[in-house]
């Protein structure tokens, strides 16, 4: 029968010895192998050499269990192809990834090995690196978790050096991570902050360098926006809640905690246009820092809004109040009129008004509750971080907020493509800012306080206000509105009756809507009505023309000096009529 080149070595070396003779037809080999008892035909000969390739690779790495489990199946090794591939099914968990097939030899003659993109050795050994360089990275970043919480339990403990000496070892440990994505990237953002805490401590005269310029927190916040899913989410919660309150009234009054460039508003502009009997009036109070450099940034906004408000048909008036906290705003400056339905809106802005836990003295957020209550709105909408940043200890607050924003990180990078990355970076550091905050100030200086909503509840209800069930076609369209994002971890959980939205299961923010009790007694007339301006705004800003569609600004700037309401007010009107505003 002549010399049968597998009769020893390995497949490659019988390959080698068959092609040193005389080459043979695919008849020719055909008749060989059945003749060896083998039931396989000459063209399946390179798919067997693959898997039996792979075969080795788990064998020689897989589970002993495995083996075992393999050793007890008894199969027909005669019928080589059935033979191998039963086996690799056994084997499946543990066999490296399938490389590409070679190409396909020419017919009736033995396969060129030189059509593998790597020798066997050569590709085992890069494997085993890989692997190699992956446990260390694996190591080295529980490493740096370890080395994180070892620090804030040192900052905690007011011992300085030893927390500068785990940051100068985290730094190296850091080199040997990839920090472009991954808890690389976010040990990275905490080490820095930690750095800054223990280096240059943050104060209440220094917060607003940690926070950034009033015009960069509106850009970052921009970007956020565009790359995440969760302030649209939050817009789309609350102009839900916000349409289903105003339903059957003519009158309406959205009062904004946090205008920023009014991403939120073109959305409810255009769902009231389409009501069923005809649009409502619609007044809209933005509140918003001050503009530093002397430009009217909320009228700006409002002019923009003014301008579809009128493309759409929908007669509108605009109010800007320029606070640099809400705390700083009284009742009387939002102007709410008696026989309007009032909604007031509050996206990640409430968690800035809460004080130290166990501390005795009142809290911002007790005041602003107060009048909130007051002016008896119909509903009023809350979102806030799913988190707890808010607690007394440094050291749980700190681990809470590494988790936290581990995750945060993390969906924002499963969710990017390609064509957002320069976006996500930007968003990436409106969180960096945020994590800065908890970890570096204290006091008045720290107020990034997110607290959970069962919190929220109590807190909430404690003030006087009712919830309001968000409903189950609210949880459809919030299901909905997560198929525009690529990643598939986010989830929408429904929760008594608000909505939450996290990435794998855990929460990062949470939707709930609100109304005042009926037994609260509202604010009286003195107290709603500043009787300087009163007369000026019953004329311009709510009794606009209904038959030019004239819409109306005034603007309202109120620093945050002493807390004295009437301070430094300006009044700005401006009016739209047939798409050209002139003041």
């Amino acid at each position: 029968m002549g010399p049968y080149p597998f009769g020893s070595g390995t497949a490659a070396s019988g390959w080698a010895a068959a092609d040193s003779g005389p080459q043979c037809s695919a008849s020719e080999i055909d008749g060989l192998l059945a003749g060896a008892g083998y039931r396989v035909r000459s063209s399946d000969l390179l798919h067997v050499a693959h898997s039996l390739e792979r075969l080795e690779s788990a064998i020689g790495g897989g589970p002993a269990d495995h083996l075992a489990s393999a050793e007890a199946v008894r199969y027909n090794p005669s019928d080589l192809t059935t033979w191998v591939n039963s086996i690799l099914s056994e084997l499946s968990s543990s066999l490296p990834p399938l490389r590409p097939p070679p190409a396909a030899p020419v017919a009736g003659t033995w396969p060129d090995l030189t059509c593998f993109s790597l020798p066997y050795p050569q590709y085992q050994t890069a494997v085993i690196a890989a692997t190699r360089q992956r446990e260390e990275e694996e190591g080295s970043a529980i490493r740096l978790v370890h080395l994180l919480v070892t620090c804030a339990d040192a900052v905690q403990r007011g011992d300085s050096g030893l927390a500068g000496n785990i940051i100068e070892e985290m730094r190296v440990v850091l080199t040997r991570v990839n920090t472009g994505f991954g808890i690389g990237k976010v040990a990275g953002y905490f080490v820095d902050a930690l750095c800054r805490r223990i280096y240059s401590p943050c104060s209440s005269s220094s917060s607003a360098s940690v926070a950034g310029s009033a015009a960069d927190q509106e850009i970052l916040y921009h970007h956020f926006y565009e790359v995440s899913p969760y302030l649209k989410f939050a817009h789309f919660m609350a102009n839900q809640a916000i349409l289903e309150a105003f339903d059957g009234y003519d009158r309406v009054h959205v009062i904004d905690f946090n205008l920023m460039d009014g991403l939120q508003w073109p959305a409810l502009i255009q769902a009231l246009a389409l009501r069923a009997g005809g649009p409502p009036f619609l007044r809209l109070t933005g509140i918003g820092p001050p503009s530093p450099d002397g430009r009217d940034a909320l009228r700006e906004v409002g002019l923009r809004l003014a301008e579809l408000a009128l493309s759409v048909r929908v007669r509108f008036a605009f109010r800007g109040v320029a606070a640099s906290r809400i705390d700083d705003v009284r009742p009387w400056m939002l102007q709410v009129v008696p026989g309007e339905a009032v909604a007031v809106n509050s996206v990640l802005q409430l968690h800035r008004l809460l004080g130290d836990p166990g501390d005795d003295a009142a809290a911002p957020i007790d005041s602003v509750l107060g009048w909130i209550v007051r002016i008896q709105p119909k509903i009023v909408t809350v979102v806030e971080q799913e988190a707890d940043h808010n607690r007394p200890s440094f050291l749980d607050r700190f681990t809470e907020a590494l988790f936290y924003y581990s995750t945060m990180f993390d969906s924002l990078e499963a969710g990017g493509g390609a064509t957002q990355k320069q976006q996500q970076a930007v968003a990436e550091v409106y969180l960096q800012r945020e994590v800065c905050n908890i970890v570096c100030c204290e006091g008045a200086a720290r107020v990034e306080r997110h607290e959970p909503l069962v919190r929220w509840r109590a807190r909430l209800g404690r003030a006087g206000l009712r919830a309001v069930h968000l409903g189950s076609n609210a949880f459809k369209q919030a299901s909905m509105l997560l198929t525009l994002f690529s990643g598939e971890g986010y989830c929408v959980e429904e929760v008594d009756g608000c909505l939450t939205l996290g990435w794998h299961s855990r929460p990062l923010i949470s939707a709930s809507a609100w109304r005042a009790d009926a037994d609260v007694a509202p604010l009286p007339d003195s107290q709603l009505f500043n009787p300087g301006i009163a007369a000026t705004i019953n004329s311009t800003s709510i009794s606009g023309n209904d038959n030019n569609n004239t819409n109306n600004f005034q603007s309202m700037h109120h620093g945050s000096g002493n807390g004295n309401a009437a301070a430094n007010n300006q009044q700005n009107n401006a009016t739209c009529d047939g798409g050209v505003i002139g003041l």
